[in-house]
């Protein structure tokens, strides 16, 4: 799944969202099913975050105990939007172990009114598509795709310091490389393709006979600015795309969703 926006932003009518990080799975199910909601988040990011403006990171590492804890879905958003450049990271006994982000006053109301907009924005999504939130191994979300399936893989980058949850080496990427050869259906790969120190050498040996698009992208990850360099990104695919500059056309079934987010967004202002 990665951070789910590919699907978010193509908005496919039916979707399995799989992923082994457990947090990230039951984040998402718990706004599908409502559990979560704009409004709660709101609640919750405010008074929380009025609490980070006065304690600063002393709250933050309090937060990030209890979440390792309870495991609470609210306890991880808050984490992952005042932690060290939003990153997901977790240590070999499975705690989140980012550090503080150095920003006490991140929670301002524009910012908290933006995080609302996404959670329902994805909430009116699930609600209005058959979509499946769920937390496996690729090789099991793989097992059953079939002609007219279309796959999107957004693993962790091999060769790189992964521990987003688990790790990711070259046996795991073999094994997805045996996986999506055989595949029936057309799949992307989302990877990395070189930097100013090395190549991907993936790309010149098992993704060799695919298409590979590239694009550059800069990183904002390390602390120091000498140490933020551009990467060149690359989606490897078992097709030729056949318009990469032609702008996306809105489909009815996206106007839709929009028209639902904008009357569910209204729903919520009365009842708040």
């Amino acid at each position: 799944m990665g951070s789910g926006v590919v699907g978010f932003n193509i908005i496919p009518r039916n979707a399995i969202f799989a992923d082994t990080n457990p947090h990230l799975i039951n984040f998402y199910n718990a706004i599908a099913s409502g559990k979560i909601n704009g409004i709660k988040v709101r609640n919750f990011l405010e008074q929380h975050g009025e609490i980070l403006s006065k304690r600063g990171q002393d709250y933050y590492y309090e937060v990030r105990e209890r979440f390792n804890r309870t495991h609470e879905p609210l306890d991880f958003l808050f984490l992952n939007r005042c932690c060290f450049n939003g990153t997901i990271r977790f240590n070999r006994k499975g705690d989140f172990n980012v550090p503080f982000g150095h920003k006490p006053q991140r929670f301002s109301k524009a910012y908290i009114t933006k995080i609302v907009n996404q959670v329902d924005y994805v909430y009116v999504m699930s609600r209005h598509s058959n979509w499946s939130f769920i937390c496996q191994d690729f090789s099991e979300t793989l097992k059953e795709i079939s002609e007219k399936d279309f796959v999107y893989c957004d693993p962790p980058y091999v060769g790189k310091h992964v521990d987003y949850f688990d790790s990711w080496d070259e046996e795991n990427e073999r094994h997805l490389f045996e996986i999506l050869s055989h595949s029936p259906c057309k799949f992307i790969l989302s990877t990395w393709h070189s930097n100013q120190y090395k190549k991907n050498t993936f790309l010149e040996t098992l993704w060799s006979e695919f298409h590979v698009l590239t694009k550059e992208h800069f990183y904002h990850v390390g602390a120091k600015e000498e140490n933020r360099k551009p990467m060149l990104e690359a989606l490897a695919m078992n097709f030729t795309p056949q318009r990469l500059y032609q702008e996306p056309i809105e489909r009815a079934e996206q106007l839709l969703l929009l028209e639902k987010l904008a009357e569910h967004q209204r729903s919520n202002s009365l009842v708040s």
